[in-house]
């Protein structure tokens, strides 16, 4: 799907801020060259002369906002104004040990080891697969974990923002739609948008309203998410394709949803499970992704993969539920940056084979951005990045583009971070 100017260079921006893994020793740098101004530093890049030259850092290690590299002729100025940069050891779990009260020291719990889902052929020559072998176990001390924390998920998720007065078709759209906003954007925001749309839509948020919407106004309603102005375009193609294709109602097809502007898969399957109540597919996002990696259920690259894996081997009637167990954990627990091992009972109980002992490496920027386009159009916002080993979360605030949430593995390069924003 192609994405727009704006959407690319913040790609650019966010891949150029994103670490390498020969970072460690640049975060050290920075640290030192930072610690005695606080408040932050400017760096200028501007044609022929590159002011991040001055700093002790090498272009191959380019950790945080301290350059961008080489950029194209005409792509303007960028300014990044680094307001604070964190970082905590990590220590190995293997020296970790517990102190009971009378003194003696036991070691922590072993780790599980990694036991994937495996593909085994029967004498007929059918596959078959055999699930990971303690994938029951962690399922349920997972789903004890998330019955005593409410996540974000819990009250704002986007099936459960739809209004109950409303007839059974407009729910349905109202769940549609907010799946559709929710695409990298926190939960809080997008139940923040589709409220603002359900009360600031003449005849509320039905189709006929969204048809009827002047595409200026619609924006306007949801400029809070991320990439408003290409999921204005959607919103407004989609309800064009409702009306004209599919009777005014949303598909009940997972083919008919993929069909609609911005919807990819894990918004079909979800729409399918939660307006229809049909779990035809496992609805997959980062946390799902994330965290089953972590478990070593599977060894995948991207979300698709993972699709794929689970519904090969886990339980039908635990494809909807995965979904918001893990989204959960993932908001309260097990964290993109600086998981919570030791809250953890899956860590405390050696269930987990990613746990670590107290706090993961972690390193966070913050930064204010300002970008000159090639139209002359300049965009201001501010990027946080936070790294620890495993993962990339690049939050991205600006008039233009919103409040941007973007999750990647560690090292993740550009292409991959430009197709996760076009998702």
């Amino acid at each position: 799907m192609r994405t727009s100017r704006i959407s690319q260079q913040t790609a650019r921006i966010a891949s150029a801020m994103s670490p390498t893994k020969s970072t460690s020793g640049a975060v050290r740098r920075v640290l030192k060259t930072n610690s005695g101004n606080e408040r932050g530093n400017s760096i200028k890049q501007e044609d022929g002369v590159d002011e991040t030259d001055k700093l002790p850092l090498d272009t191959a290690d380019s950790a945080g906002p301290t350059t961008l590299g080489k950029r194209k002729r005409g792509a303007g100025v960028v300014k990044f104004d680094v307001e604070s940069t964190t970082s905590s050891p990590r220590r190995s779990s293997r020296k970790v040990v517990k102190v009971e009260e009378g003194g003696e020291e036991v070691k922590a719990p072993s780790k599980a080891s990694r036991s994937p889902a495996k593909r085994i052929t029967g004498p007929a020559g059918v596959v078959k697969t055999e699930p990971p072998a303690n994938w029951e176990e962690v399922y349920s001390i997972t789903t004890e974990m998330r019955k005593r924390v409410i996540a974000p998920v819990d009250t704002m998720g986007c099936e459960d923002l739809a209004e109950k007065t409303r007839s059974p078709r407009d729910q349905r759209l109202q769940t549609l739609i907010a799946l559709m906003l929710s695409s990298q954007t926190k939960d809080p925001v997008t139940a923040a948008a589709i409220r603002s749309l359900q009360e600031g839509l003449p005849g509320g948020l039905n189709l006929e309203s969204l048809l009827e919407v002047e595409p200026e106004e619609l924006n306007r309603l949801i400029m809070k998410v991320g990439f408003h102005n290409n999921k204005t375009k959607y919103i407004k193609a989609t309800a064009l394709l409702l009306r004209d294709s599919f009777a005014s109602d949303i598909p009940d097809t997972i083919d008919g949803l993929i069909s609609l502007p911005g919807v990819g898969p894990k918004m079909a399957y979800l729409t399918m499970s939660a307006a229809w109540g049909r779990d035809e597919g496992i609805g997959v996002d980062v946390h799902v992704h994330r965290i089953t990696n972590l478990w070593g259920w599977h060894k995948t690259s991207t979300p698709e993969q993972t699709r794929a894996e689970l519904e090969s081997w886990l339980p039908r009637d635990k494809w909807h539920h995965i979904n918001h167990l893990l989204v959960g954990f993932g908001q309260t627990v097990c964290l993109p940056i600086g998981r919570r091992c030791g809250e953890c009972d899956l860590g405390n109980k050696g269930s987990c084979p990613s746990a670590v002992a107290g706090s993961p490496r972690k390193r966070a920027v913050k930064a204010k951005v300002e970008v000159a386009l090639d139209d002359k159009t300049k965009e201001e916002g501010v990027v946080k990045v936070e790294e620890d080993d495993t993962a990339v979360q690049i939050e991205l605030t600006s008039k233009e583009l919103g409040e941007v949430e973007v999750q990647a593995t560690a090292g993740a390069i550009l292409d991959d971070l430009e197709q996760e924003m076009a998702k």
